[in-house]
């Protein structure tokens, strides 16, 4: 994460001190960089050069709006799965022409809106999704990919594994050439890719280079039935270094990808979300108290499960340092780092060796980019935490925290309430 080191004591972001971003804004709050997300987009893109390859951002990783409008401005598409996220790529500026609908899940109301919008690509999880398409399609064409599920386990955590067949998304493999007929048949649609994604949090090519080579093999008897197959969609997936991991590069996995599915003449959709945001941004939060049971020393922070559920969620590990660069030679003990919320699951890390730790010193979360503030809530009515993005010397608060008063409006009491 080069983007986020210390300069004169200080961690920074960029050129910009986070003490300073944290006096301006408060704590806790999560911080993205510019020149991160721009770094790690040219090397994904440049992976493929000379490539017909489409990257489609996907905005599930991390759906502020000024991330998403960094990632337009240098030439990205959006991966969506809801209305909302559909809504959020067009306001960010990325063209309806450069985004796919993917998700298990689409309703009519959505798949009519997507459809008005006259975006790149429907992907197809279900037989019923295909009829739902076909009744809405009003005398338009619209070209839809049909994500496969290849059975091929990911070796990822259980809750974020997509491509095995006890899993929920896409249709099976071996059923595919049927369901391509059957599209074909129905009018107003017309299947033109195959999509397939096995997981998120990937670090290991070899469940990827199988699935990838199962759907090129997928294609080819697809076009033998006379099926025209102008892409495929292989989705995202690829992991980041959180504690030690060793993710491929970009260029080892477009070497991967380009071995995996010949010379099909196809164009290449992807959709990278974590492995583009995930080291671009960070949490900083607050030291509230420290306090000493009988056997735990336990760092109290601002921040809680509601803001940053990863590692309730999927025990999931972040590396946690001091805002203020520890002195040489201070010895440092173990320390369970906890938020304020009333459960135990309210626990980011435990045993951590940190330095004594002032009230009201910073800690920084680091590799918190990726499915951090996309996922939180206002559990224990708590606010949500305000978003900056920074570039060069500058930052702007990208998200605000709303006020206790705006929290509260979101709810309303029934008529016979009203007078008591």
């Amino acid at each position: 994460m080069a983007e986020f080191d210390y300069r004169g004591g200080m961690l920074h972001a960029e050129d910009v001190s986070l003490a300073d971003i944290a006096a301006a804004v408060g704590t806790p709050f999560y911080c993205y960089s510019s020149a991160a997300l721009t770094r790690r987009f040219a090397a994904f893109t440049d992976a493929f050069g000379g490539q017909d390859a489409m990257v489609c951002y996907s905005v599930k990783a991390n759906s502020n709006l000024a991330v998403i409008r960094t990632l337009a401005g240098l030439g990205s598409g959006a991966d969506v799965v809801s209305e909302g996220e559909l809504r959020r790529a067009l306001a960010a500026g990325i063209p309806p022409e450069k985004i796919v609908f993917s998700g298990v899940g689409k309703t009519r109301d959505e798949l009519a809106y997507a459809i008005a919008q006259g975006i790149y690509r429907i992907n197809v999880e279900s037989e019923p999704e295909l009829d739902a398409i076909g009744y809405l399609a009003g005398g338009r064409t619209v070209e839809i990919g049909i994500r496969v599920n290849p059975d091929v386990d990911a070796k990822t955590h259980e809750k974020i594994s997509t491509g095995r067949a006890e899993n929920k998304f896409g249709i099976d493999i071996g059923r595919a050439r049927e369901i391509f007929a059957k599209a074909r048949a129905i009018p107003g649609i017309r299947p033109v890719s195959v999509a397939v994604h096995i997981g998120s949090q990937l670090t290991d090519l070899a469940p990827m280079r199988t699935a990838f080579t199962n759907v090129a093999d997928l294609v080819r008897e697809l076009r033998a039935d006379d099926n025209t197959i102008d892409s495929i969609d292989l989705g995202g997936g690829l992991g980041i270094r959180y504690d030690g991991e060793n993710p491929p590069s970009a260029e080892a996995y477009a070497n991967m990808v380009l071995e995996a599915t010949g010379n099909l003449g196809c164009r290449l959709i992807f959709e990278p979300g974590r492995s583009l945001v995930g080291n671009s941004g960070i949490l900083v939060t607050r030291v509230i108290y420290e306090k000493f049971g009988l056997s735990h020393r336990f760092v109290i922070v601002d921040a809680a499960m509601n803001d940053l559920i990863r590692p309730a969620l999927y025990e999931a590990y972040h590396r946690i340092v001091p805002v203020a660069q520890p002195e040489p030679g201070v010895e440092s003990s173990p320390a369970d780092i906890v938020g304020p919320i009333c459960e135990t699951g309210d626990t980011f890390a435990r045993g951590r060796d940190l330095p004594p730790l002032a009230q009201d010193g910073l800690l920084a979360f680091m590799s918190a980019g990726a499915y951090g503030a996309v996922m939180s809530s206002t559990y224990n009515t708590r606010l949500l935490i305000p978003e900056v993005l920074v570039n060069g010397d500058s930052f702007a608060i990208v998200r605000r925290r709303p006020s206790y008063d705006e929290l509260l409006k979101l709810d309303s009491l029934a008529d016979w309430q009203q007078s008591v």
